[in-house]
């Protein structure tokens, strides 16, 4: 399988540019599955403590209607995390989309931030827990969105459901990028799975100082590949069977 990573801008000018080249990457690799950041199509807005009703439906409408977006990188698989109205509540919601099938959901945000640039709580309320892998492409995916990924129990349990990717969409900081590299790394390495990651960037004073940097980590926890700034977009090609056997090795096997 041909996946790939990414950094897209936060603000929209810089996302619409971000965009057409990543459209141009994905056309030139022919990837298979796109990994994009937590709820890309719109600007970051938990970085106001004060929820805004206004804004939050302006991001909910921009992910519904993204799907002229979505089509520009047809035939792949794309992933990332959506603002959702659902049952009267607020959600970030994990999704997979392709042409034939549309929008699927796969996972609702359940551990939220609520500090300075991430307020989280704030703006939406948790999920109901369910970490359940979905099966898509000849893939089975596991979803932890950003926070997420510190709760290695969740990343063991789809390792044990024989999930082949762990995706965690992000919106994380510049100044802790070493710190995420490292949760992905732990991830891959309690699951025997692939972990990859995509993440939004800025360069906004005065708001949540998002810092790019997507990766793909092996199943034992090697880097494989890192977006930065003069390489914004990254494609691997990878054999899915080599984390099956990757299962059966320290520390996966050992009973809890």
């Amino acid at each position: 399988m041909k996946v790939t990573v990414c950094q897209l801008g936060n603000d929209p000018e810089a996302f619409a540019r971000d965009w057409e080249l990543l459209v141009a990457h994905v056309k030139t690799e022919k990837s298979d599955m796109i990994l994009l950041p937590e709820m890309p199509f719109s600007p970051w807005f938990a970085w106001s403590p004060e929820f805004d009703p206004t804004i939050w439906e302006s991001a909910v409408i921009a992910h519904l209607e993204a799907t002229h977006f979505l089509e520009k990188l047809s035939p792949a698989l794309v992933c990332g995390s959506q603002p959702v109205n659902k049952q009267n509540k607020r959600h970030n919601e994990a999704f997979i989309w392709a042409t034939e099938s549309g929008f699927r959901s796969a996972h609702t945000k359940y551990y939220l931030p609520d500090e300075k640039g991430y307020w989280e709580a704030s703006w939406y309320e948790r999920g109901d827990g369910d970490f359940e892998p979905i099966q898509a492409k000849g893939a089975r995916l596991g979803f932890i969105i950003c926070t997420e990924i510190w709760f290695f129990q969740h990343s063991r349990s789809y390792g044990k459901k024989g999930v082949h990717l762990i995706a965690c969409p992000r919106a994380a900081p510049r100044g802790t990028l070493d710190k995420w590299l490292a949760g992905g790394q732990a991830a891959a390495v309690v699951s025997g799975a692939f972990a990859l990651s995509s993440n939004k960037i800025n360069q906004e004073e005065g708001k949540a100082d998002l810092g790019g940097q997507g990766w793909i980590v092996g199943p034992n926890g090697k880097v494989l590949c890192l977006t930065y700034q003069v390489h914004p977009f990254l494609t691997l090609d990878f054999d899915l069977t080599i984390d099956v056997k990757s299962k059966e090795t320290y520390p996966r096997y050992v009973k809890d």
